[in-house]
């Protein structure tokens, strides 16, 4: 056997092989070379009193420790209309998970666990995702039909979520293009996790059966850019209406991402726009990596159907390694497994992506199937660093292996360990033939890892506990006529007002339009003086302090018309704003007082400049011929603060 392998100069080299480069560096030509291609399932609670089903209060949070009661839960799949089992169902079925929710009497009640049957669909949620579809340009239904999708990972407690498609086949104006949308549903949210580890999951209830909307688009995005923008204009168009929730969780995205020869992997629940591009730009190429190694191992298995793991239990009475994690399982009395994959030689440390591995794939796997806690797996391009070179080769010959193979070392219970094995050997035989179709969980640094396999349509039936719902087309009408302006529309609208366009996310998805326009046309105010104000003295003030409780931000119409009315100039907004969003109790009069703002005349601000000019010339340390019109400005700034514009302020100055 060759004992010489260095796994991180194998790392290096497999990512240049297939061409990887770091996003920032990334060109359209890098996406069409391997064939980007990705689309967006875009999910938004929707701001009603209560929830989609029950009627129980919606958007009523608590605490992971405060609940009233507890109930338990073993999920068991369900045939779909067809005679089949869902893929991921029959995956969940494997876990053995046993599900705890912790229920608060104040936001749930016995339909949320399958004990009462649905009430009927909240109306005020359907006008709100009706008005929704139709400003998405979709073809309203004519009736609801509300159907069961099986959710077997215990993230609603009767197994299935209710859904209803509502309008199909829309558009939204980007940029650059156009992006089709192939359906807008409603539907009720999911639980939240809390915790999961080994084979219990727990979850709380108080998001469980939220209103919730999906619009989905076919994957026309050809960039991770384009992905992000539109994924921005999907949740800016649902808070142009006002009636959807904002805040952390209230919206999230599944990304849909392929490369040419992968396949659909869905990134679950990205909550955070600006993760968008780093995660599917690395979807993309772990695909790509995926299918190399798939081209590697093609080209050294000829018959791939004899391909199978070989393994050997580890008696307790060898003692082969120090590595600590091995100890451990030892002391826990855990099974000790070795696993020989033939010709497995490098593919454990193949790049797949930034700072990960092949190995990385099959141990995400045995942490979700298997219920193996990490760490749960050591691999022969990884014992140099844990185990001695004699220990290895004791490994390798216990395996019978040969010199291209690769050897894994699992522990954990001994009734997880049939699951884990089985695990193993689907993974490294996927990897002969395809990218599998899977969820995956997304992190920060834009690495994913697996979730779950990618459920289909088998899933899916209809619910014979609902009517269907009849849409009048007199009522669609009517809803047609109160939609608020469409999104590229006010896009265009900042352009023709100047505004900066490093404003216009932070504008829109703050649904500011309204209140913007507002002041501008009632108080004639410079458009673009507003437009900045908004986009980037109020930004600036939300990053910087904690607003006041009843904060909101047609206050800031208020604040312009104090000023307008008192005849004071416009500039000093920008001083009293952070104690107007900080201190919303004290009247205008008062934050001035704070500020110690007095109201002068433009004599009295201009007669000090001849003074200044000569007090200058005494001190000047500058041969810049602007230094003492600048320095002027400087000493004169606060006195005109509310009494002067600057540009006034700076004409003068240099008429003088």
């Amino acid at each position: 056997m060759n004992k010489v392998f260095d796994p991180q100069i194998n790392y290096e080299e497999s990512k240049k092989a297939i061409g990887y480069v770091p996003l920032k560096e990334a060109t359209q030509k890098d996406y069409d070379r391997i064939g980007f291609k990705a689309g967006l399932e875009v999910h938004q609670q929707l701001k009603s009193k209560r929830k989609l089903f029950c009627y129980c209060p919606a958007g009523l949070y608590h605490d992971d420790d405060n609940f009233n009661a507890e109930i338990v839960r073993h999920m068991r799949p369900t045939l779909s209309e067809l005679g089949e089992y869902d893929g991921t169902a029959l995956m969940e079925l494997k876990t053995k998970k046993e599900i705890i929710y912790r229920i608060n009497n104040d936001n749930a009640c016995t339909y949320e666990i399958d004990d009462t049957p649905p009430f009927q669909m909240d109306s005020e949620a359907l006008e709100i995702a009706l008005e929704i579809a139709i400003l998405s340009k979709m073809n309203v239904v004519g009736e609801v039909h509300i159907a069961r999708k099986q959710y077997l990972d215990g993230s609603i407690p009767t197994g299935f979520q209710r859904t209803a498609i509502l309008g199909v086949e829309g558009e939204i104006q980007l940029k650059h293009k156009k992006v089709r949308l192939i359906q807008l549903s409603i539907e009720e949210d999911a639980c939240r996790e809390i915790s999961d580890i080994g084979h219990t999951r727990v979850y709380k209830t108080d998001r469980l059966g939220m209103p919730l909307i999906e619009t989905v688009t076919y994957p026309d995005f050809v960039n991770p850019e384009e992905v992000k923008e539109g994924a921005n204009y999907i949740r800016f168009l649902n808070r142009s209406t006002g009636k959807v929730r904002t805040g952390m969780g209230t919206a999230r995205e599944d990304v849909n991402v392929s490369c040419r020869g992968g396949t659909r992997v869905e990134i679950k629940g990205v909550s955070h726009n600006n993760w968008i591009p780093r995660l599917t730009h690395n979807e993309a190429f772990r695909q790509w990596t995926l299918l190399r190694i798939k081209k590697i191992l093609n080209q050294r298995v000829k018959n791939i159907e004899k391909w199978k793991i070989n393994f050997e239990h580890i008696k307790a009475n060898v003692n082969f390694s120090t590595y600590e994690p091995l100890q451990i399982a030892r002391q826990n009395k855990h099974d000790v497994i070795a696993i020989n994959l033939p010709e497995f030689k490098g593919i454990l440390s193949h790049f797949t992506q930034p700072d990960k591995i092949f190995a990385d794939e099959i141990s995400n796997r045995l942490k979700v199937i298997a219920c193996l806690e990490k760490p749960n797996m050591i691999h022969s391009e990884q014992f140099t660093l844990n185990i001695n070179l004699s220990e290895f080769n004791k490994i390798a010959d216990i395996l019978n292996a040969k010199g291209n193979d690769a050897q894994l070392i699992i522990w954990g219970p001994k009734e997880d360990m049939k699951t884990a094995l089985e695990t193993i050997e689907e993974r490294c035989q996927m990897a002969f033939e395809r990218v599998p179709n899977e969820t995956r969980k997304s992190f920060e640094n834009g690495t994913t890892i697996f979730e779950r396999v990618l459920p289909g349509a088998d899933r899916m039936y209809p619910d014979t506990d609902s009517a269907a719902i009849s849409l009048d087309d007199n009522y669609i009408n009517k809803l047609s006529k109160n939609l608020p302006v469409d999104v590229y529309k006010r896009i265009e609208q900042l352009k023709n007002w100047n505004v900066p366009e490093d404003s216009y996310n932070y504008i829109l998805k703050r649904n500011l339009m309204l209140t913007i326009e507002k002041i501008i046309l009632d108080l004639k105010i410079d458009s673009k003086f507003v437009g900045t104000f908004f986009g980037h003295t109020l930004k600036w003030v939300e990053g910087k302090f904690c607003p006041y409780d009843d904060f909101i931000y047609e206050k800031i119409y208020d604040l312009f018309k104090y000023l307008k009315q008192n005849k004071i100039e416009l500039n000093i907004a920008k001083k009293m704003l952070p104690e107007l969003y900080q201190h919303g109790q004290l009247n205008f009069d008062s934050i001035l007082k704070n500020l110690k703002f007095k109201k002068k005349t433009r004599q009295e601000i201009f007669k000090v400049i001849p003074s200044l000019r000569k007090k200058f010339q005494k001190i000047k340390m500058s041969k810049n011929s602007n230094a003492d019109i600048n320095w002027i400005i400087g000493q004169l700034r606060n006195n005109a603060l509310g009494n002067i514009s600057l540009k006034d302020l700076k004409t003068e100055i240099e008429n003088k």
